[in-house]
């Protein structure tokens, strides 16, 4: 039986959304993209523009999506890997190029009413 959900989704979200590690709130937007893809947690992406950039460093860690395409890691002081970044997303993912999404282990990611 297969599936006529597509396997990837997004979504604007009106809402306000803040990420926050220790004392340091990094974001703090209401121009957050939720990104479903099935089998895994849905994921707020964060304008870049809406990111605390200052306070995050490129790790060396790349993965590869073989649907989304190669994401690079920021790290956090000595946090490693505390987001990541599609910054060359493949074909039908453009729009969240710019756009860094949260390790919700490794950062707090608050929905704000």
């Amino acid at each position: 039986m297969t599936s006529t959900e597509p396997r990837i989704t997004l979504n604007p979200l009106r809402h306000r959304v803040q990420v926050t590690i220790g004392d340091t709130r990094l974001a703090d937007t209401t121009r957050v993209l939720e990104l479903r893809e099935r089998g895994y947690p849905p994921r707020f992406y964060v304008p870049r523009e809406d990111v605390r950039m200052d306070r995050l460093t490129r790790s060396d860690t790349v993965t590869h999506c073989p649907f989304k395409g190669d994401a690079a890691y920021f790290s956090f002081g000595d946090r490693a890997d505390v987001a990541w970044s599609y910054e060359r997303p493949l074909e039908g993912m453009e729009v969240i190029a710019g756009y860094l999404a949260f390790d919700d282990d490794k950062a707090l990611v608050t929905e704000v009413p």
